[in-house]
């Protein structure tokens, strides 16, 4: 079974998907592996040149800084980065699944929804939280972000109105004892149903 782990920027994406790697769960983290891949894959280190120009990539690096102002100033940057990344990830991902021996495995993506990706998983889980504390927390783990800056990736990001609705499940991540309870639950909950 393939679990979708979900969430806007300053959810808890990334607590929710350690405490599902602490219980044994094989996790995938989508922004991790694409940053990998941005800087291994030739094809894809090209295609990233050619749409961004030779600013995209200092020292063999890709230039996450100069992307960024790329594309969260410019939506259809963004989605022309996405078009040349996301499948790249979504093939080296099902190679990661086949080599998985787990009940179930989890993807951490930040845009399933955006990407119109729900279809690829057997059940989507949704972390939340409110939209302060969200901004709060990319504040302590990000010195380089300020308050505008996330509020802008926040907005190109589809509502938690909308992703609810979308969503198999829902982990408010507000209280972190509240927030493993639920874990161990669905935890339960997918090795039951596998």
């Amino acid at each position: 079974m393939i679990v979708g782990l979900t969430g806007g920027i300053g959810s808890g994406k990334t607590t929710v998907a350690k405490l599902f790697k602490a219980l044994g769960v094989p996790v995938y983290n989508s922004d991790k592996e694409a940053k990998k891949l941005m800087n291994s894959s030739k094809e894809l280190r090209k295609s990233i040149k050619d749409l961004f120009g030779k600013d995209a990539y200092k020292k063999k690096k890709l230039n996450r800084a100069f992307i960024a102002e790329q594309v969260f100033a410019d939506k259809e940057m963004l989605k022309k980065l996405n078009a040349i990344v996301h499948p790249a990830v979504r093939n080296h991902f099902k190679s990661w699944v086949n080599e998985q021996d787990a009940p179930y495995v989890i993807q951490e993506a930040a845009i399933i929804f955006e990407q119109n990706n729900q279809d690829f998983y057997d059940k989507i889980v949704l972390v939340t939280a409110p939209k302060e504390i969200r901004i709060e927390r990319v504040l302590q783990r990000d010195t380089h972000q300020n308050r505008a800056k996330i509020e802008q990736r926040m907005a190109n990001q589809l509502p938690d109105s909308e992703k609810i609705r979308l969503s198999d499940y829902i982990i408010e991540n507000i209280v972190l004892e509240s927030t493993e309870n639920r874990v161990k639950e669905l935890h339960q909950t997918f090795l039951d149903c596998c």
